[in-house]
């Protein structure tokens, strides 16, 4: 009998033991297979949001301009890390060696991607070299924020916004303040009378608008019958017996000396009467070129700029140039990385024009134009 008790015993206690190892293996089998979905879940949101920081995490914003020759990325470069500052993100900011350096830009763009950021602000020297890049960024959710002349004709979808000058406005803006300063001389010629203008390029978004609002827009100022558009072949109109004629010289390279070629094979034209430079470097050449000619100046040739620096501030000043107009690169990179910030959260976008304004030697010194004249 108590054998049997025994017996009858051991088998429960081996029944509960055997239940027991059953139900840790179904709970351990269990927790393998949770572990296994929390995994490919935490894998689908890193895919989803690997270019957003967590929140409360640091942001990290990577600007990519078109070069660093300039003072006027040294001035979009301030204005970009005082957002990050102000918005608690960390900005870096690239440039390549100058603006004719295609490759070396998509080479800082794909390591800004691989870096993971939580967007990208990006100002394009070539968009079509750009494209697999960007296809890359939208694939792995980045976002990307255009500024200056953004990404024109990028895939849809790809630029969230953009943060710039609107060139085409502020390149008429241009035509317009030169007009006024030269319509006496149109009116009053009896002969063939030019004007001059010098572009540093004719990839670049912003530097094509801004030449191309200026030339459209003195055309209409003067009456199109009236105008023949010669020179390079980007914007070329020519018109046998016009009146006027709009002058386009483009170096072949975006080399100082290159451009001061340009500039002095128009100043010495003797049938000009303004010239015009449609952004700091071109108007830089206009100035290198003037000096072994002595072509501009009050009572001379009216010579206008555009963007701003050291040479063509104190070429104002001295009355050498009547004006120029500028943008804002300050507010150019802040409202990039502003945007950038506003995009990695997901939240909506649109774009901001910084605006375009004219100066003098008059209103330098004014309050709104003061901080839009960078060194």
């Amino acid at each position: 009998m108590k054998k049997r008790i025994m017996a009858v015993a051991l088998a429960g206690m081996m029944a509960l033991s055997l239940a027991a190892c059953g139900g840790s293996a179904a709970k351990s089998e269990g927790t393998s297979a949770a572990g296994t979905t929390a995994a490919q879940e935490e894998k689908k949101a890193d895919d989803k949001t690997e270019a957003k920081a967590a929140d409360g995490e640091k942001m990290k914003i990577n600007v990519i301009a078109k070069g660093f020759q300039h003072q006027f990325w040294k001035a979009v470069e301030k204005g970009a890390m005082q957002a990050g500052s102000e918005l608690n993100a960390e900005v870096s900011f690239q440039g390549p060696d100058n603006e004719s350096a295609i490759a070396q830009q998509v080479e800082y763009l794909d390591a800004a991607i691989a870096q993971k950021p939580s967007a990208i602000c990006l100002a394009a020297l070539d968009t079509k070299a750009c494209i697999g890049s960007i296809q890359n960024a939208m694939d792995k959710n980045i976002p990307i924020i255009g500024f200056d002349s953004g990404v024109p004709d990028a895939p849809e979808g790809a630029i969230k916004a953009n943060a710039s000058t609107n060139n085409y406005e502020a390149g008429k803006l241009a035509a317009k303040e030169t007009y006024a300063l030269i319509k006496d001389k149109i009116d009053g010629a009896k002969d063939t009378v030019r004007i001059g203008v010098v572009a540093q390029e004719s990839n670049s978004q912003s530097i094509v608008e801004r030449t191309k609002g200026f030339v459209e827009s003195m055309t209409e100022l003067i009456g199109a019958d009236k105008v023949s558009v010669e020179g390079h072949d980007s914007l070329k109109k020519e018109k046998s017996g016009a009146k006027v004629i709009i002058d386009v010289g483009i170096p072949a390279e975006v080399k100082d000396a290159d451009a001061a070629a340009v500039a002095s094979a128009i100043l010495e034209k003797s049938d000009l009467i303004a010239i015009y430079g449609s952004n700091e470097f071109a108007a830089n050449a206009i100035i290198t070129a003037n000096e072994g000619l002595d072509k501009i100046g009050e009572g001379k040739v009216v010579a206008v700029g555009f963007d701003a620096g050291s040479k063509q501030l104190q070429a104002i000043k001295d009355g050498l140039f009547a004006g120029s107009v500028t943008q804002d690169p300050v507010q150019i990179g802040y409202k990039a990385v502003e945007l950038a910030v506003k995009a990695a959260k997901g939240e909506s976008v649109s774009d901001v024009d910084t605006g375009a304004l004219w100066y003098t030697k008059d209103n330098m010194e004014d309050a709104k134009i003061a901080p839009c004249l960078y060194e």
